[in-house]
């Protein structure tokens, strides 16, 4: 939706197709093997003359308007009144999350939904590093696009960079976070 938005019908079917996927439509209750999804950013990455980090980003940031759109915003309201706070419970809505996409299920058994577990460390009033675990590498930006989209729904300022890279060889990703 979000390529679709920006770019038109016409350029997602054109990465659909350069990517060699034939999935129609996606389902938002639906989970998909991470092939698709790694294929499709890389063509859309090359598409769209934009590199992958980018697209990740805005992805992250597009994902909380498009979530919340979708009937998750009480979930997210449910999750803090805080930047902080929301992400604190990250892990606990991902839980909430997994219960609905069990109760109705994909038609793909074999690719259950695989949350990544959030913590923060070094919390003070304005600041925190965010660790991000995950089994997925390379999606640092997304997470990124993800802090700043939460920050724009609650109107507050994030200034969010990396400081642990899992593609690196450090064992997860971690952020330092500014909020205001």
């Amino acid at each position: 939706e979000m390529v679709v938005a920006q770019h038109g019908d016409d350029t997602w079917q054109r990465i659909l197709k350069q990517a060699g996927v034939d999935i129609d439509m996606f389902v938002r209750m639906e989970t998909y093997p991470d092939a698709v999804t790694y294929s499709l950013v890389g063509v859309a990455s090359e598409v769209l003359d934009a590199p992958v980090s980018r697209l990740l980003q805005d992805f992250g940031r597009y994902w909380v308007r498009y979530a919340a759109g979708q009937g998750y915003g009480p979930l997210l309201d449910e999750a803090g009144e805080t930047l902080p706070e929301i992400l604190g419970n990250l892990d606990e809505m991902h839980f909430r999350l997994g219960t609905v996409f069990q109760r109705y299920g994909s038609d793909a058994p074999n690719q259950p939904m695989q949350p990544p577990q959030f913590s923060c460390s070094d919390v003070t009033g304005s600041t925190l590093v965010l660790h991000y675990h995950s089994k997925r590498a390379g999606l640092g930006s997304m997470v990124i696009g993800l802090v700043e989209g939460l920050a724009e729904r609650l109107g507050c300022t994030v200034d969010i960079h990396q400081i642990a890279f899992k593609d690196r060889g450090d064992d997860h990703d971690a952020f330092a976070v500014r909020h205001g």
